[in-house]
């Protein structure tokens, strides 16, 4: 199967991306599933039912969230109606939302998709290796799974890196989302499992971060309250990871995608 990794859709230059270019790239490359983080969708700070739809009628086939993922109150509320948005499974029991979907490929084939939160200098949660380790046992791949995507919405590279290792051979890929800065690590683990640390954002990258410049850098010279955190406005950059799998549902292709101005363009040449 392929299958394409979108990184943190930051407000609307991230949201735009999405929409002008994922329809021909899903056409394109004759994509079985997308995965599109959505966390930062909503002026950069959670999503709203309304986004959620747009990204999912662009070509998403599942919404992951991450730290932000109730920043936008009416995600209380409609998370529960959705199962193609996934917060974090290893939120506290009680949490509305599921923290694992399945989609379905128009062949038939199952993808699970997986969300969890790292705990160095992130809010503190549950064990997110515990909770993955919960929802692969429930599904596993090869099995009840053609395909595993699991998003490691983290701040530290060693916890994702850890995570990876703790699921090589058991998933088709474990990408790191969360920092919106894309790394250069993608590669194939000894177990069959992709990975990338950080699949980048989808957003502006004349930015601090997607956010407007100004604010961030008055935050660092002068350390003091100031205004609210605004996303950035100019053009945005798609950047994401594309995977390629055999029939037992590891990997045998990864590579990184980016369309858009300030980084380089990438993609899997092998797909065109």
């Amino acid at each position: 199967m392929r299958l394409l990794f979108l990184g943190d859709v930051v407000g609307r230059p991230g949201r735009l991306a999405v929409a002008d270019r994922l329809p021909a790239l899903r056409e394109r490359w004759r994509l079985d599933a997308v995965v599109v983080n959505g966390e930062n969708a909503a002026g950069g700070f959670g999503i709203t039912e309304t986004i959620c739809d747009e990204i999912l009628q662009a070509g998403a086939d599942a919404v992951t969230l991450g730290n932000h993922s109730f920043d936008q109150r009416e995600a209380l509320v409609f998370i529960a109606r959705q199962p193609r948005l996934i917060r974090p499974a290893n939120y506290p029991p009680g949490t509305p939302g599921r923290g694992a979907t399945i989609v379905e490929t128009r062949d038939g084939a199952r993808i699970l998709v997986v969300s969890v939160m790292g705990r160095l200098y992130m809010d503190a949660l549950d064990d997110p290796f515990a909770a993955a380790e919960r929802e692969l046992s429930a599904c596993p791949l090869g099995d009840a799974a053609d395909a595993v995507i699991v998003d490691v919405h983290a701040e530290a590279t060693s916890e994702k890196q850890a995570l990876a290792h703790f699921l090589d051979g058991r998933a088709s890929l474990v990408v790191g989302t969360h920092t919106h800065v894309p790394t250069g690590d993608h590669r194939i683990l000894p177990g069959g499992t992709a990975y990338l640390s950080d699949a980048g954002m989808c957003g502006d990258y004349d930015s601090v971060l997607g956010m407007q410049k100004d604010e961030p850098l008055r935050r660092f010279l002068q350390k003091t309250p100031g205004s609210r955190l605004e996303a950035a406005t100019g053009e945005g950059t798609l950047c994401g990871l594309a995977v390629e799998t055999d029939a037992r549902g590891l990997a045998t292709l990864v590579a990184p995608v980016r369309f858009g101005p300030h980084l380089e363009e990438t993609w899997p040449r092998a797909w065109d």
